[in-house]
């Protein structure tokens, strides 16, 4: 049994170390422990000792190795290679290194042992001195020239003895903590948070660039912007209610109105605006529900759909067309508008000022419409297409790219492989487990959603249940694992999502709901579900980029 040594393959800047460090690791014993180029900073000096020895019942021995010619003569210690004759210090910098990694080790808080043995010496591994060599400061048994080497384990040794002074050997389990702490403390592992992070500073530098599109539409008053997900939609359309309030060009300031349908992406639309400077901030920010409340429409039974789809549109188009001129808009902007219905858009246009020629600007996807809703504005409106995913890894852009209606190209980076994992019988369990390896490897609490396509999360219910829809939202942003359904949570995103297809068979807009879960994960996807039914909903293609069998 060989000495351990840390680093196990360490990196020498000279030949000559990388022969001494190979000699003591063969020939010192197995307890015995290595340790090369420890470097250290103190309030005095920088300090490198190149190699450390750590021996159980004896001693810490720092040893400072000198290549080349080395010689003492009446000016000191001198070193002579390649033609250049240089002074040098071995012995101050072996005694300097030794002090200063003393001093550390003491000082750390795991270290309450006392005082142990700590020695120095100096290597020439190719000069050699008379054995009656000698300074003051450097005995020939702390010195191992060339004709040593053959006993520089067993000469090691007795340099630590030699160098007790009164103090004690330390122990086998001295010698382990002493080696943990010059290997330092605090150590961390990869962060896939600052990975995101990174990831998420690049997506929004690229949407800032595609930004640049809006000057096209600024002779433009009633705009479709299609782009599917990934393709920076919302951020889009929040720098247009933005620009379109604060005045742009030779334009003066509007009033506008920034509408979405679902409760999540309206909260995170609000969020968003509560930072801009007040003139900035659109005249309305929520949800078409919101709106209607704000003109004195009741709030409904979430569980009655003939209200939102019918009662509510009608009663809006009633209140609409007596709102005073100060309460209209210039402009509109509705993001997700694919959630739109026929009846939704009469009591909007007739929200406007001008319904002739006020600013109509609408951002969809066709291929998120998981609601059986099929509404247009009832006015002619100039396509722009986005056609470069920003948000999502490639490998993710990938795997739900196959349900794209077209094609994009992924600008997002590399990332992490899609996993899938068989959901069984009890999918929901499987994609719990799946948050816990999750967290277990790093991932903030805050950055993980766990998203269902069938029935809610039991979490989401409680919450739902206990807190309400508007607090159960806020919570998005809590600095906690959220839990909910992708019928939801368009728009939103989080760095890594579980997706549990918990459905139980294929239905009218399964493709459609797992296209939108998946897009949700911009940097770590999991897909938990029946891999059958998987396939039955995603299609061939998906199946591969799962690698279902």
């Amino acid at each position: 049994m060989t000495a351990r040594s840390y680093p196990p393959e360490p990196k020498f800047a000279t030949n000559s170390e990388r022969e001494v460090w190979q000699r003591l690791l063969d020939t010192l014993a197995g307890d015995a422990i290595l340790l090369a180029n420890v470097r250290i900073i103190d309030e005095v000096k920088d300090h490198e000792a190149d190699l450390v020895v750590l021996l159980p019942d004896e001693g810490v021995v720092v040893l400072e190795v000198k290549g080349g010619s080395v010689y003492h003569d009446q000016r000191g210690w001198r070193q002579r290679a390649q033609g250049d004759d240089r002074s040098i210090h071995p012995v101050e910098q072996a005694s300097g290194s030794k002090y200063a990694l003393q001093h550390y080790v003491e000082r750390d808080p795991r270290w309450s042992r006392g005082r142990i043995t700590w020695a120095h010496g100096v290597v020439t591994p190719y000069s050699d001195f008379p054995a009656d060599f000698e300074t003051p400061d450097c005995p020939r048994w702390s010195l191992h020239a060339r004709a040593d080497m053959g006993d520089l384990a067993d000469r090691t040794v007795e340099n630590a003895r030699r160098s007790r002074r009164g103090a004690k050997p330390p122990t086998y389990d001295d010698v382990e903590l002493v080696s943990e702490i010059l290997r330092g403390r605090g150590f961390t592992r990869h962060d896939f948070n600052a990975e995101a992070l990174e990831h998420q500073a690049i997506a929004d530098r690229l949407t800032a660039e595609q930004a640049d599109l809006l000057k096209v539409t600024r002779l433009l008053n009633r705009v479709e912007v299609r782009g599917g997900a990934g393709s920076g939609k919302t951020v889009l359309a929040l720098a247009q209610a933005k620009q379109l309030t604060a005045g742009r060009h030779d334009k003066a300031p509007q009033r506008v109105a920034l509408l979405c349908y679902s409760i999540g992406l309206g909260e995170f639309l609000k969020r968003q605006v509560e930072q801009w400077p007040r003139r900035q901030r659109p005249a309305f920010v929520g949800t078409f529900a919101e709106l209607g409340r704000s003109w004195g429409a009741p709030d409904g039974d979430r569980e009655n759909s003939d209200f939102w789809e019918v009662e509510l549109p009608a009663l809006m188009a009633e209140l609409s067309s007596g709102l005073p001129n100060n309460v209209k808009f210039d402009s509109i902007i509705v993001d997700e508008a694919q959630d739109f219905a026929d009846s939704w858009w009469t009591p909007l246009m007739r929200s406007l000022r001008d319904e002739d020629s006020g600013g109509v600007f609408i951002y969809s996807d066709e291929n998120q419409r998981i609601f059986s809703r099929f509404g247009q504005p009832p006015v002619p409106l100039v396509p722009l297409v986005l056609d470069h995913n920003l948000r999502n890894t490639k490998q993710i852009h990938d795997a739900f790219g196959p349900l794209a209606p077209t094609r994009m190209s992924a600008r997002g980076g590399d990332g992490a492989d899609v996993d899938f994992l068989p959901g069984g019988d009890h999918p929901v369990s499987v994609a719990d487990d799946a948050v816990e390896l999750l967290l277990e490897v790093g991932w903030h609490p805050g950055n993980i959603a766990l998203l269902t396509t069938g029935t809610r999360h039991p979490v989401q219910v409680e919450l739902t249940e206990s807190e309400g829809q508007k607090a159960y939202w806020r919570s998005y942003w809590d600095d906690e694992v959220f839990y909910g359904h992708v019928l939801g949570c368009k728009g939103l995103e989080r760095p890594a999502v579980v997706l549990c297809v918990n459905e139980a068979s294929a239905r009218d807009r399964s493709r459609e709901k797992l296209y939108v879960g998946m897009s949700r994960a911009t940097d770590q996807l999991i897909v938990v579900g029946d891999p059958v039914l998987v396939r039955e909903i995603g299609g061939d293609a998906v199946a591969r980029q799962l690698r279902l069998r």
